[in-house]
């Protein structure tokens, strides 16, 4: 099994909702990113192509960061974004490459 994935979950948020951490980081860090169906890679890609979908660039900026642990390349995250421009809409993918600009 690789390292365990290090979430960004704050202390405050791990004193008011525990519950909702242990969800996060020992069911779907551990249990669902950890199935073998999908690569690391694979699940990245899947999580920034949703969290674009729906505008989420507070978590995109952890995912990003996570995607490349995971293999993805800057290259690759721009041929995603432009790619997904096309389905998800303009304004979201051009939020996505800010999150990018502001990280680099």
């Amino acid at each position: 099994m690789n390292d365990r994935i290090e979430s960004n979950i704050s202390k405050k948020m791990r004193e008011i909702a525990p519950d909702f951490v242990d969800y996060s980081e020992n069911i779907l860090f551990e249990k669902v990113w950890r199935d073998s169906t999908l690569t690391l890679k694979e699940r990245s890609l899947c999580t920034l192509s949703a969290l674009m979908s729906i505008g989420n660039t507070e978590q995109l900026r952890f995912h990003l960061q996570l995607a490349e642990k995971n293999g993805i390349n800057d290259k690759e995250i721009i041929a995603l974004i432009t790619q997904m421009a096309f389905y998800v809409g303009w304004p979201k993918a051009a939020g996505a490459l800010n999150v990018i600009m502001s990280e680099k």
